[in-house]
């Protein structure tokens, strides 16, 4: 019943599927352009039918009654942004402790535009030992998919150079609110 109604939804909203998901089922999800409330949904229609049972991490003001219980039942992980919490090792350790983890990870950290991408997604993959899965929603062309996964080496501006094309052309909901795709760990060339 949960796929049936996912498919219903995307056909409403007219999205096509691109290329499917790794069969690995531990791994870092991007899920870019992030520029509307919409994009949460859709991945979580897209995880449906694939049987993806994604978990996504959040603002933790995002979990407060009466929409929490609801938000972590759909998989929301809430972080806490001005704490001193390392959520990298964080979620490193669940990595560690469990055979099944889809992670999405919101790389601009934020629905607004930002001159850079949070590394998290990419310092958790590493220190995990899995791979980083680009997807998108292209509301341009209103496809979404799974590009081929990333295992991160370690040279953060090659790897952020596979991730830029992969997402050449993607456009968000609201692409003026889309940023450069590009780390702080880059340095300066990439601007």
């Amino acid at each position: 019943m949960k796929k049936w109604l996912a498919h219903w939804f995307l056909r409403l909203g007219g999205w096509e599927i691109g290329g499917p998901p790794p069969a690995d089922r531990r791994f870092v999800l991007i899920a870019a352009p992030h520029t509307s409330n919409w994009d949460l949904a859709y991945m979580l229609a897209f995880g449906t039918i694939f049987d993806l049972k994604i978990s996504w991490l959040a603002k933790h003001t995002l979990f407060y009654p009466p929409m929490g219980w609801i938000m972590r039942a759909l998989g929301g992980i809430p972080i806490v942004r001005y704490k001193n919490s390392n959520v990298v090792d964080a979620m490193v350790s669940e990595f560690n402790t469990r055979s099944y983890l889809v992670l999405a990870v919101p790389t601009e950290g934020t629905r607004s535009r930002v001159k850079y991408w949070k590394s998290g997604f990419y310092h958790i993959a590493m220190g995990a030992g899995v791979p980083i899965v680009p997807s998108y929603l292209d509301y341009g062309k209103k496809q979404a998919g799974f590009a081929q996964p990333l295992i991160p080496t370690g040279d953060v501006t090659a790897d952020m150079q596979y991730l830029r094309d992969i997402y050449a052309g993607k456009m968000g909901k609201f692409p003026e609110l889309s940023g450069p795709i590009r780390l702080k760990e880059e340095g300066e060339e990439n601007k």
